[in-house]
């Protein structure tokens, strides 16, 4: 328990030195891994009922879902959490950065088998930023980021970054942008250039 307040205290710019840090008790994220924690305590007992009972509370309270049956490591944090689902397979290694929207899911009950690994696989310090799909049982690699609203079918080698398709107009100053031009409508290259050297920056101060 007191070491999800630390992790939290550790990777929340927001929470501050002092008089702040007992809002750390305020954040949903806290509580729904508290609840889960518990509840899957009680559900690899062997117990009915009362491990879904206790995640279907901590949903209405936290409005993130997490069934009882989901293994996850040390140091996890969510940040802000609204939306985020997690299915009964999914595994989850240590020091995990999950921001709100992110699903770990399945790809279908017409697909999916009961009794068998539905969910993906979460290696160590890996970030899923906001929105972002994780979608059957593959596996996402120890030191990776899924970034923003990327949809993940495959599975991601250990030390990779994934990022989603970037935003096209299709009306641009009230004009509609004709379809052979929509593709043409993009970041331009210096400036995507510019955010992939930032992102290997960041990923070479955190190896540091």
């Amino acid at each position: 328990m007191l070491e999800t307040l630390r992790t939290a205290y550790h990777k929340d710019p927001a929470l501050k030195k002092g008089i702040n840090f007992p809002e750390v008790f305020l954040y949903q994220g806290v509580h729904a891994i508290w609840m889960h924690r518990i509840a899957h305590s009680i559900y690899s007992a062997g117990v009915p009922f009362l491990p879904r009972l206790l995640s279907q509370i901590s949903r209405l309270l936290t409005s993130i879902e997490i069934h009882p049956g989901a293994k996850i490591g040390r140091r996890f944090f969510i940040d802000h959490g609204h939306g985020i689902v997690i299915g009964e397979t999914a595994e989850i290694g240590d020091d995990v950065m999950m921001y709100h929207g992110v699903t770990l899911g399945g790809h279908g009950w017409w697909v999916d088998k009961k009794g068998q690994k539905r969910h993906p696989t979460i290696g160590n310090n890996v970030t899923l930023g906001v929105g972002c799909k994780i979608l059957g049982p593959v596996t996402v690699g120890n030191n990776s980021k899924i970034g923003a609203g990327a949809i993940v079918i495959d599975d991601v080698p250990p030390n990779s970054t994934v990022v989603a398709e970037l935003g096209k107009y299709i009306v641009r100053g009230g004009k509609k942008v004709r379809k052979e031009e929509i593709e043409r409508v993009e970041v331009p290259k210096e400036e995507w250039f510019e955010m992939k050297r930032k992102i290997l920056l960041m990923e070479n101060k955190e190896s540091k």
